[in-house]
């Protein structure tokens, strides 16, 4: 121990002898173990980490699959079953994402709430943190209307105080008692702040239709010694039994199964490991640009080892105080690292911070800590190994009368880490640029409908307080009305979901007079509600036919008898209309005008027909990267008002300063109608695009450290060069060579060597960036005019990095290059 503690003291005050050396090994350690540290973190919180429930790796996420989806939401009686018929969970819970109006306490307030079973509770094995969860005798029709808070809403809206428990609060016009407030951090479904029981829907009409799905996604925890294949297979039983039990709603539905937390990581999985590898290289690329700094150090140190060895200390007690010094090197740059980690996390989730799932749980805590120092001991190895090898070779007569002139063998060894080095940085640049050409492609894309000066917000007009279409379409008529009156408000409109969040639903439909497919080969359109102007609104333009106007209504109902039909039936009875997309036609009437044509929607038994009034174009409705290949059909508002909608608001400036003015429109209307989900069309743009830039912004910035690393590489190790043949140099001008000639020798030895590594880099980058092929958009993986534009590049800048040495090389003079030694 004594002598670890002076080689610890010892190395201390070398690094204090060459402070420049010094601070440039810390710099660039603190950047590639920072870099490491904060992406790892990602890698954790996302990936490695459990989710933050008892045994988490036996909960499982459930929903309907067809063969047209592969996710489709659960149907409640469906659900019913298959709690009541599975044998291989202790529980099995259903959960859906809405929104209520909280009023009568403040300022309304829109809240998102959770609608879930009483047993998804238990199935995640979570209690309330204060009061009760509801029970399964509440979570029924008729059950008394309960809520449980969110801590954090809890919190902000009623002060944390324990006396709001069994009082009533008062949402979409209803009264709810609050029984129970949840542990803070606790979330599900995300960005929650209440839950009300969902079994107390299930006794309206369209809850008790096995073809409606209203959103509903089951959370179930397996059986002891039930495995996920298990699982699996009793659930695709089920759902064969019921396929045949339910022909006309389910057939070709079956049951899909996979781990709870592959739903929370998404698509994200491999775009962090491609992430985490580049991240790798950088540090990689810093290490070797260490170990040549401390090769060309322990270069200058041979007679300091010399002396050590002539005294009597052996080859590995030479090596073991490099080493020291190197893994003392690696911990300093470790520790600033943890602080460019916490910026570089900061950095993520400013950029894209809705890209990321389980963000919140991102942190340097003791599993981060304990990566940033395993890897500042393996850094510290890894880069001080060959320098403690090689000076630990020590012939001491030889070295006593050394004359400064390095070893062919430790120049090779330099040379080689600059090919590691400039191969790696062209994998990295190659890997950015595509993510470049990919980002760039994707802002190319025609969204098919303008984005500027258009702002939006959400209204939900509470049920029972709006009971008809006629009160929901006079709301949203008048609201409309007042916008438009306005300074500076061009448009005005509304719709049941917008562009690039896949905010419409799916509904099937057949050609009128053509043969009805099978239940389970029935073609779906993705549909939305809009008002006469969305379209201009939007400047969705129009190919054929007509947009909707105010004609377009429910006056066809009247004289019509309507008591044979249910609640659902009654709202849909108007929808006698459809304007359809391009594609849309392009499909069903490839030669001919659609206009005037007629679409069929319902039953067999109850079929309706809608009229095609025009075409427009088609729009990018999931997103811009993104596209479901279903065709999109557009039914009139007024002939089916629903309470939930987006209007949207086309101004000739910014429309963000009318938002005061808005809010006070509606509560001219409504006092106790709050808005929510405010965002301009470039803000949902830019977030459709969040996981791109995420990507494109790390990879960058990875590829830049990686280029500044490469050139300080090959210009150390020409510059080094230069010095130890000084004399050679001398006495090569001496002798009558050129100074064009000695600086075309020092440009030739670098090019070579950089050359040796855009080839080596080009060759890895062929095979490796096959990993990004689902991150790139428009872009092949192994784009020839990406990798030919980069590996010109990065040897311009190896040029540029060879320049200054060579140009020294000429300045040589011969005289006193001869009296060197």
């Amino acid at each position: 121990m004594q002598k670890i503690w002076q080689d610890l003291r010892y190395g201390v005050r070398m690094l204090l002898k060459n402070p420049g050396i010094t601070f440039v090994v810390i710099l660039a350690l603190a950047l590639g173990i920072g870099a490491n540290t904060a992406i790892f973190s990602v890698v954790d919180a996302v990936l490695l980490r459990p989710l933050p429930y008892d045994q988490s790796d036996r909960l499982v996420f459930l929903n309907e699959t067809s063969k047209a989806m592969d996710e489709i939401s659960i149907s409640y009686p469906n659900f019913t079953d298959w709690r009541s018929q599975n044998q291989v969970f202790e529980k099995i819970g259903v959960y859906n994402r809405s929104s209520y109006n909280l009023t009568g306490a403040g300022e309304a307030e829109r809240l998102i709430t959770g609608q879930v079973s009483a047993d998804l509770f238990a199935a995640l094995r979570v209690n309330a943190a204060t009061g009760r969860v509801f029970t399964n005798d509440e979570d029924k029709p008729g059950g008394t209307p309960v809520v449980v808070l969110s801590y954090g809403l809890w919190q902000r809206r009623f002060g944390g105080q324990t006396s709001i428990l069994n009082q009533p609060i008062t949402l979409n016009s209803k009264s709810y008692t609050v029984i129970g407030v949840m542990p803070q951090g606790f979330q599900f479904p995300s960005r929650v702040e209440m839950w009300v029981p969902v079994g107390q829907l299930s006794g309206e009409t369209g809850w008790q239709q096995r073809g409606n799905h209203p959103g509903l996604y089951g959370v179930a925890r397996l059986k002891a010694g039930v495995s996920f294949a298990q699982a699996k297979a009793d659930m695709d039983n089920i759902g064969a039994n019921l396929e045949k039990q339910y022909q006309d709603s389910n057939a070709g539905n079956g049951v899909g199964v996979k781990p709870l937390l592959e739903v929370f990581v998404g698509d994200i999985r491999r775009a962090l490991w491609v992430l985490f590898a580049a991240v790798a290289f950088v540090l990689l690329i810093a290490c070797a640009n260490i170990a040549n700094l401390l090769l060309a150090r322990a270069q200058s140190r041979q007679k300091e080892m010399a002396i050590r060895a002539a005294m009597g200390a052996g080859r590995w007690r030479i090596a073991r105080q490099l080493l020291t010094e190197s893994v003392l090197l690696a911990l300093i740059g470790g520790t600033l690292g943890l602080l460019i980690a916490r910026w570089g996390i900061a950095l993520i989730l400013y950029v894209s911070p809705d890209a990321i799932p389980r963000a919140r749980e991102i942190s340097l805590d003791w599993r981060v800590l304990g990566f940033t120092l395993g890897i500042s001991f393996v850094t510290g190895i890894l880069f001080g190994l060959v320098p403690a090898l090689q000076a630990g070779v020590v012939e001491v007569h030889e070295t006593l009368k050394e004359t400064g002139r390095g070893t062919s063998g430790r120049h090779w060894l330099r040379s080689s880490l600059v090919v590691v080095e400039v191969a790696t940085t062209l994998v990295l640049l190659i890997g950015a640029g595509l993510m470049i050409r990919s980002f760039y492609r994707l802002q190319k894309v025609n969204p098919g409908f303008s984005y500027e000066h258009l702002t939006s917000f959400s209204v939900s007009l509470p049920e029972k307080k709006y009971k008809t279409a006629e009160q929901r379409d006079q709301f949203y008529g008048r609201l409309l009305e007042n916008l438009g009156s306005l300074p500076g408000v061009e448009a005005t409109a509304a719709a049941s979901g917008l562009p690039l969040g896949n905010n419409g639903w799916q509904t099937g439909f057949v050609v009128d007079g053509r043969p009805r497919p099978p239940r389970d080969q029935t073609p779906l359109m993705e549909a939305c509600l809009v008002t006469p102007d969305y379209f201009r609104a939007m400047n969705i333009p129009l190919k054929r036919g007509r947009y909707f106007n105010q004609h377009d209504d429910r006056s066809s109902l009247v004289g019509k008898d309507l008591s044979k039909l249910n609640e659902i039936e009654k709202e849909y009875a108007a929808l006698n209309s459809i304007v359809i997309d391009e594609e849309f036609a392009r499909r069903h009437w490839p030669n001919e005008d659609p206009v005037g044509k007629r679409v069929v929607m319902g039953s067999e038994e109850r079929p309706q027909f809608l009229t095609v009034l025009g075409v427009v174009g088609r729009v990018k409705m999931e997103g811009l990267s993104q596209d479901s290949n279903r065709v999109q059909g557009y039914f009139p508002y007024a002939q089916t008002p629903f309470g939930g909608m987006t209007v949207i608001l086309k101004a000739s400036g910014d429309p963000n300063q009318l938002i005061a003015a808005v809010r006070q429109q509606v509560k001219a209307i409504d006092p106790d109608q709050p808005i929510y989900a405010v965002r301009t069309m470039n803000e949902i743009r830019a977030e459709s695009v969040a996981p791109e830039r995420l990507n494109l912004t790390l990879l960058s910035i990875f590829a830049g450290i990686a280029l500044v690393l490469a050139i300080v590489g090959i210009y150390g190790v020409m510059s080094y060069s230069v010095t130890q043949r000084t004399h050679e140099i001398g006495i090569r001008m001496a002798i009558g060579a050129q100074p064009r000639d000695v600086f075309r020798m020092v440009i030739g030895q670098g090019m070579m060597l950089a050359l040796i590594g855009v080839a080596f880099g080009l060759v890895g980058a062929f095979g490796l960036t096959r990993l990004m092929t689902t991150m790139l958009f428009g872009v092949a993986p192994t784009d020839p005019a990406t990798f030919a534009s980069i590996a010109v590049l990065l040897s311009a800048v190896a040029l540029v990095a060879c320049y200054i040495p060579g140009r020294r090389a000429t300045k040589v003079d011969p005289v006193v290059s001869l009296r060197y030694e």
